[in-house]
Parts: structure tokens; sequence; C-alpha cells
């Protein structure tokens, strides 16, 4: 990866909203410090990690460059016996507070699926392999408790961190894809602001609405930044026969949109 699209990456990192402010869903969001790139130099992230595990690295590099967080452990296995049941992302220590945070973190892209009755079922993956309201189950049931669990406490005691006064929070931080041509879904309690594109079915994109546009489908390392000019763009033709590929595997692909020199879009194409 070139420093130039490495770069790219973290700010797409800092720019993504949480998908919630303060506390919901009885889960306390993390509040990201104020990060001063002007100084900060990323270190490369290896490129075969699955995005999620890149995300890691982006926030630890990010809070270790922080001047409000000591990082006291990352991704710490919980075993039983040579069974691994579970791992810690981030415990850290409040600079300004003294407090013990453990942060989970989650990056995730949802599209809002309208179908589904209940507002807190609609975020669903784009291949319909997870969704939003399973996720947040077990962060609070599986992931919290952890911790407190006689594993847990004894892998945090043995590190001098005492698990009755750590506090849980998440750094969950989203992209979220409303139904193309529609504009009227809610997504209250979640933040507005982590509405960035939309999402449409194959039939959809072959229809005479794209054909004088051009495109490009990133790979996943790159669904996080914002859509630019330094890629390679595509005729819609050219874009069908790719899109098509990834169809026939039950992929669902980000795909950005060039409408203009200054006006860029993104969405998915779903293959269900």
């Amino acid at each position: 990866m070139s420093n130039q699209h490495l770069q790219k990456q973290f700010i797409g990192f800092l720019n993504t909203p949480p998908l919630w402010h303060n506390e919901q869903f009885g889960i306390q969001q993390f509040e990201f410090p104020e990060i001063n790139l002007a100084d900060f130099i990323p270190e490369a992230i290896p490129q075969k990690l699955r995005l999620g595990h890149q995300m890691e690295h982006v926030f630890k590099q990010l809070i270790a460059h922080s001047s409000r967080f000591e990082i006291l452990l990352h991704n710490l296995p919980i075993k039983e016996g040579n069974r691994t049941i579970g791992e810690i992302d981030f415990i850290l220590r409040d600079v300004k507070t003294n407090k013990r945070i453990h942060v989970e973190l989650t990056y995730k892209f949802y599209i809002i699926n309208t179908e589904i009755r209940e507002s807190i079922h609609r975020l669903i993956g784009p291949n319909r392999r997870d969704t939003f309201f399973a996720k947040m189950e077990k962060i609070k049931n599986v992931q919290f408790q952890l911790l407190h669990s006689k594993e847990g406490s004894k892998a945090l005691n043995e590190r001098n961190i005492d698990h009755t006064i750590i506090q849980h929070q998440v750094c969950y931080k989203g992209q979220l894809f409303l139904p193309w041509k529609d504009k009227s879904s809610t997504i209250h309690p979640l933040n507005t602001s982590c509405i960035s594109g939309y999402w449409l079915r194959f039939s959809d994109f072959k229809s005479e609405e794209f054909k004088e546009f051009q495109f490009y489908i990133p790979f996943k390392s790159e669904w996080v930044i914002e859509p630019n000019f330094d890629v390679n763009w595509r005729s819609h033709f050219e874009a069908l026969a790719e899109i098509n590929l990834q169809i026939l595997k039950e992929n669902a692909p980000m795909v950005w949109i060039k409408k203009s020199e200054t006006a860029f879009e993104k969405f998915f194409v779903v293959w269900w």
C-alpha cells in the first residue's frame, strides 16, 4: 500500500462518524480524542488482514499518537485451558481522569432494508451475513462479560488491571446506505451523519440512468476512503462485467460513481 493510500485510510477512519453519540442501547460510545495529523506518520498495515483488523491497527496508532490515552493492552486472547474463548480489543487509561476504559472496536458497512418493520433490525451487511442488532447483542452479552469471567478477570489481574473498575465502551463507527431513490427512511436513534450512500440491485444498475457515468469498484481496504480522482475510472459497460462476476459469487461490491468532475457518490450493488 502506498503511503498516500495509507494516509487516506487513516483520514477515512477519523472522518467516519460513530453510529450513535453518548449512550444508546445500554452501550456507551467512546468519544474519540482530537488527533493532530500534522506530525503523524502512519506505520504500514498488513494488507492480508481483514478490514476489521486493519481498522484495529488504525485505531491503535491514532490512540497511541493521542496525548489523552495510554494503551494498557491490545488484542488480549482469553483462554480456557488451551481453548481461546474470546479476545479483549483494547484497555485504555484516560490520562486526564486515570479511569480504565475497555473499548470494543467495530467498523461496519450496513445497508438499510426498509422491508424489515422494526428500525433496529433494518441494518444488515450488504451480503446479509451480519446485522447491527446481532453485533450489538454480542458486544453487550459476550464481549463485555468476558472481562468479568473467571478466565478474563485472571488474565487482567496478571497485568495489574482490576476488572471491577473498568468502564465498558465501544468505538462503533459505521457507514449506512439507504435504498436507492428512498430519501424518507428514518434511522432514529442512530446518527444520520453516518449515511454515506445508497444500495440497489443489479437490475437497477443495468438501467439507462447509469450509462453515461464512470465507475470504480474499490478494493475492500479502500471502502473507508472517500471517492477520489486517483483511480482508474471505467465505463458503465466495463463496470457491468466486473460487478456481474462478483454478483455470481454472491458478493455485494461497493461502487464509486463519478457524475462530474466534482460530483462523486458511492453505493452497494446487492446480489439478492
